[in-house]
């Protein structure tokens, strides 16, 4: 697989045309105090994963390009059937839902956070577009590329990248900005995503983009 070179991703990743969209970045996903480290989650390269999606967040803003959050606000009355099905086909507790609560602080942004008017979509479960209205407000700012970071790789960065490239966005899912709870899970899911839906590129390979458009 061929990697872009600098000039063909700047091209590829126009400040006009893209958008940054920062996944499920929430105390219960990232906090060491959070639901999944209390459920044993390996969080072990979360804090380095958040540097650099603190970094592309500024350089998004310093660039002009469109900025959204998308995080998850659940309630027991909005888990669906075939969610708490799965939950308990896994023979988990039916606390194992209790992940980001609304109204609880463990559905608080964690070290990150919209500026006015930026982009700012809740939703129930794993995609970005389910139940949101993301796309049709990115399409009112000419958007069709997006730039994934956040948590997690192989579950809701994973199905936001698959909706989107369903929808016609050309996808690219930032390596060292989006985080898995493991190694192992965090290479496979960059394997699955490069193989059918995005790019898989490097924080400082997009800041260098945004920079090289600015300078031109």
């Amino acid at each position: 697989m061929s990697i872009p070179s600098a000039l063909e991703l700047a091209e590829m990743i126009d400040p006009a045309r893209s958008a940054l969209v920062v996944i499920d970045v929430q105390a219960d996903f990232a906090s060491p105090n959070g639901a999944m480290a209390r459920m044993g989650a390996d969080l072990s390269g979360v804090e380095a994963m958040l540097d650099n999606v603190e970094t592309l967040i500024a350089a998004a803003r310093r660039s002009g390009v469109c900025v959204a959050f998308a995080r998850v606000i659940t309630s027991p009355q909005t888990d669906s059937a075939a969610l708490k099905n799965l939950n308990a086909r896994k023979g988990f507790a039916p606390s194992a839902l209790d992940i980001c609560r609304e109204g609880d602080r463990g559905c608080d942004y964690y070290r990150v956070g919209p500026f006015p008017g930026e982009i700012e979509v809740s939703k129930r479960l794993f995609s970005a577009f389910h139940g949101a209205d993301l796309d049709l407000r990115l399409r009112e700012r000419e958007v069709d590329t997006l730039i994934l970071v956040g948590l997690t790789t192989n579950c809701c960065v994973d199905a936001t990248a698959r909706d989107a490239f369903h929808l016609n966005y050309n996808v690219f899912v930032v390596s060292d900005a989006t985080a898995a709870y493991g190694e192992e899970a965090q290479r496979q899911a960059l394997a699955a995503l490069a193989q059918n839906c995005g790019l898989i590129v490097e924080t400082a390979e997009v800041q260098s983009s945004w920079t090289r458009v600015q300078a031109a």
